[in-house]
Parts: structure tokens; sequence; C-alpha cells
């Protein structure tokens, strides 16, 4: 892998002095920053460019001819256990899309196994082409209402602030926390002040906004709505549009992008699956989604790379410049968004540069420690015919609260699929209580069978929604057997499932296998009536706590919404 050269090598490559260890001949500079289209070779020296619109000679001769430069994207927020890969395969996946930059949130794989999760992605982060950076997670668990499997305190992150991938503090989840002060959460936000600190505060508004932003918080990705994001941009954070695999924003923030917001607006992902990537892309097909809504090129490129760069304090990428980190895109078109090439620090993403890295041991090999379920588990005693509902939004991570006639049968409240009421049930699986919680969702589709998974934000125990308990038995003892992962059932029978061994959030096979797996998995919930589009993504938020409709009192959060599957 290419390091930054020794300074007067860089400075006597740039001037023409010596050869360029590269040079990019052929093709045009897209400038973010005025639009133009500059004509001129690309000179490298070791990860940096030295020199733009100008001939150059070079020990290595790159022909771009008819390509258009633009310079690599940059995902502000994403979790990579979302991927169902090692970050070695997601590395693999991305690159070659166009992707030089992933500011990851390890939180999924920390909720299961505490600082060693955070510390495994730092190891391998020093060995990807891609440049994986970390935001250390902040809600490990995101909320006191979760059982996770490890707790992280300011004290634990404090050793981790220096590594040489670590940007700042993640996405701060427990905004309400933020607002009433809780002690714990003071304590990390003390620990990263004047550093970069992510938010998360959907629907967050007026004076909490403010209170919430005065906390030094920076960057802001769970706004939904144009005025949602609009209120935020006034108020100084920089909004990361999000289109992920679930949740999908981007139709309703594009008419805020334009020349003059695109400096505080970029874009990020979340949580996007080998499937949607292979079927859609990654930044790519946010950056040509942009483009055919009519957003201006500059705006969309602009918010892909600078603005992203600037917003997480990047200052070495985000332009084709000299001086800057060679993160290169050389596309067929501006429109079309289809990398041909990839560099990322002066390495073409190529399978030789892929073959050449070291690969990190993985970690979290038989997390699922649950209890084997019955039938009888899945039972909801009760004498009462009005029940709370989780309605499903697709699209969206939030949920609506429902209020459903359910009448018991010999004390049970029994799944309703001609009224598309299913049971839900969280199955904790940590080995911390072995608890059993359950209740009902709408809007899943599911007509008989069970689907499960362990892939449960952010808590990462076992999901299940099914209309037939046995099958719902079936589909959660198999996760042990699987060490997490997703399955489908229907009479007794197991029609599809994906072993996520690692940490039961990711995969050993390569991504091409994955993709494979979660074709025939979503083919086998359709079978069973589930209209979602991925709904193992979607029955993943479904056991969120949805802080929204919390109740924010004066001693902090108050769960006013029994709907809520908390495995507590």
């Amino acid at each position: 892998m290419p390091q930054t050269a020794p300074l007067a090598d860089r400075i006597a490559q740039g001037r023409g002095d010596a050869p360029a260890d590269v040079v990019l001949r052929g093709g045009r500079v897209f400038d973010v920053i005025t639009g133009a289209l500059l004509e001129g070779d690309v000179a490298l020296c070791g990860d940096r460019i030295v020199g733009t619109c100008e001939t150059y000679e070079g020990r290595e001769i790159v022909d771009v001819t008819g390509l258009t430069l633009v310079p690599g994207f940059i995902d502000t927020h994403l979790h990579i256990e979302s991927s169902l890969v090692t970050p070695f395969e997601f590395d693999r996946l991305v690159t070659p899309l166009g992707v030089t930059t992933a500011i990851c949130d390890p939180h999924e794989i920390a909720n299961v196994l505490g600082v060693p999760g955070i510390q495994y992605f730092l190891d391998a982060a020093l060995e990807t082409v891609l440049d994986i950076r970390v935001n250390l997670s902040s809600c490990v668990p995101s909320t006191t209402m979760e059982t996770a499997g490890a707790q992280i305190e300011a004290e634990d992150l404090a050793p981790l602030r220096d590594h040489p991938k670590v940007i700042g503090l993640a996405e701060v989840m427990n905004y309400p926390g933020v607002i009433h002060r809780d002690p714990g959460l003071l304590a990390k936000l003390r620990a990263f002040e004047g550093g970069h600190i992510d938010g998360h505060a959907p629907m967050l508004s007026g004076r909490d906004l403010n209170a919430y932003i005065a906390a030094g918080i920076r960057t802001e990705h769970e706004a939904t709505t144009a005025e949602e994001a609009r209120e935020k941009l006034q108020k100084g954070l920089r909004v990361l549009i999000r289109e992920g695999s679930v949740s999908k924003d981007l139709d309703a923030l594009l008419p805020l992008l334009d020349e003059r917001t695109a400096s505080y607006m970029c874009f990020c992902t979340d949580d996007r699956n080998p499937l949607d990537i292979g079927e859609h892309g990654h930044l790519d097909y946010l950056i040509r989604t942009a483009i055919a809504r009519g957003v201006s090129p500059v705006a969309a490129y602009r918010a892909a790379s600078l603005s992203a760069a600037e917003a997480f304090g990047l200052k070495d990428r985000g332009l084709i410049a000299p001086g800057q980190r060679a993160d290169i895109v050389a596309l067929g078109s501006l429109e079309a968004c289809d990398a041909q090439m990839t560099f990322c620090g002066g390495v073409q993403a190529a399978e030789a540069a892929f073959k050449a890295r070291k690969i990190t041991p993985v970690i979290g090999r038989n997390s699922v420690q649950a209890p084997s379920v019955t039938a009888s588990d899945f039972r909801t005693a009760s004498n009462r015919a009005e029940t709370d509902v989780i309605g499903v939004l697709p699209g969206k991570i939030i949920t609506e609260h429902l209020y459903e006639e359910i009448t018991p049968e010999a004390g049970d409240k029994r799944p309703d699929t001609a009224r598309d009421l299913v049971k839900i049930a969280v199955v904790e699986r940590h080995g911390r209580n072995g608890n059993i919680a359950t209740g009902f969702v709408k809007g899943f589709g599911l007509g008989r069978g069970a689907i499960a998974s362990t892939v449960c934000h952010d808590h990462h125990n076992i999901a299940c929604v099914g209309a037939d308990y046995d099958d719902m038995a079936l589909a959660c003892n198999r996760m042990t057997k699987l060490e997490g992962g997703f399955v489908v059932v229907e009479g007794g029978e197991i029609l599809a499932e994906l072993a996520l061994p690692v940490a039961g959030l990711m995969s050993l096979e390569s991504f091409e296998e994955v993709r494979q797996r979660l074709e025939k998995l979503r083919s086998a919930a359709r079978s069973l009536g589930v209209t979602l589009e991925e709904p193992f993504l979607q029955l993943a938020f479904l056991a969120l706590p949805v802080i929204p409709m919390l109740k924010i009192t004066d001693r902090g959060m108050v769960d006013v919404a029994k709907f809520e599957i908390i495995a507590s």
C-alpha cells in the first residue's frame, strides 16, 4: 500500500522535476467547487495527489481516456455490520463502486461484545483498501430499557480516542438523556468535547433541539422530512441524507439539496445490505438518483465528497487537487455515476489489492446464548380485548402506535392473519436473564409460518415474527445452532436461512454468497405473504425502543408506549 511520500519527493514530482509515481492521463477532472471540467493529467506521489491541469511524466501511466474523474465518495454514517459481511468483504463490495472513505459506528457489534467489538473494527480498519474511520459507540446499550450484551461507559472509550482511525463520538441516540443531563452521557460528551460528536435525534425540534445541539453535536442523519431537515440546517447541524435498505429519506430531503446547501449536506447509507447494494448500488445510487431528480451534479458530488470531508474534519480529502489524498473515482459519466476505476490512497481497488490485505481474525463466535423456547412461550396472557399494536411504516424505522381489539381465547391473544395481526417476540440471547417478551405487529403481511433474526437493533437479541407458535419456536431455537442469522420457517420446515456467526451479525461467507442467500430468504418470506421489501431489516428495527413515543420528563425517559417490545 502506498504511504505518504517524503515532502521533498512530493514537491519535486508536483513541479515535474522528477517523474510522478503514477499519472492518470486522458480524463477530465470534475471540480466540485466551481463545477468546471478541467483538462490535464493527474499526478500521484505515494498516497497523495501532487499535480493537476498540467502534463506529467510518470513511472506508471494509467489511461483514463474519455472518463471523468471525481473525488472519492465518503459514506458519512453507517454500521458495516448491517451489510452482513465482515469489514474486509464490505471493502471488496463497495470500494469498486467509488466509496473511498466510510465513517462507521461499530454500534451493533459493540452492543453484543462491548469494547472488543470496537477494537476488532479498529484493527480491521488498519488493513482495508477502503479508509474506514470509526466513531466510538456512545450508547451501549442504546437505552436503559434494553438488555444488550455489554455496557460501555466514558472511561471505556477514553483509551481509544487517540487511535489513528478514530474520528470522535458516534451517534448520540439517547437524546432525552442529553436534554435532561444524564450523568453518564454527560461524561461521554465531556470526554469528546471539542472533537466530532455525531447526532441521532429523530423529530426533535424547538428548544429541545437547541439543547441537544448545544451539547456539541455537529451532524445528524435522522431527518425524515424537508421541514425537519431545514430546521436542523438552520440551527447549524450538518444534515446527512440517508438512504438505506429500510430508512429511505432521499426523496423527502432532495428538494433541500442545491448548490447553496450542499456545503452542509452529505450522504449516508446507515444500514444497507448486499442484496440492495447488488441490485441498486451504494453511494453511487444516491448520487445518480439525486441528479436524475434534478439536483445539479456539482451539488450531488460535493455532498458526496468535499462536504462530507469538511463535516468530519478530514481536511486531506474531498477534492482532486495537489496535496489531497489520492481518492479518485473514474466515471463513464457524471449522470450515470458508473465507476470504472477507483483509487483509494493511490491504490487501485482491484482484486490484487484486496488479496494483499492482512485479514484480522474474527471475534464473537458462539455469542448466541439464548434459552430453548417452546410454543407456549409465545402466548400473550390477557383478559382485555384492547391491544397495543406496532404499526409498520414501510421505508421508515419509526412505527405507529395502533390499538386493535383482539379477543383472548383461553387466556391467550392469538394471531389474526385476516387482519394482518401477527405475533412479535424478543428472546434475550446474551445469557443475561433469558427473558421473553411478546406483542403484536401490523403491516408485515405475514400469513403463516415465522421469520426470526439476531440482527435486532440495538440490543441484538432474537426477534421473531410469526403466525404459528410452533414455527416461531423452531425459528428461535435455530438461531443458537446457526450462531445467529436469519431463518424462514413454515409448517415445521426451514425454508431458507443465513448464518451470521460473527457476533450474530456478520457472515463468514463472501458478499456474493450472502447476496444469494438473501435472495432465497426474501423469496421464502414472500411465500408466507410478507409484503415488505426488506423484511429482515424491517424486523430488526421493530424491537428498537421508539424514543419519540416516550414521554420526556425531568426524570428522563418514561415508557408510556407499552406496545414496545423490550427484552429487559
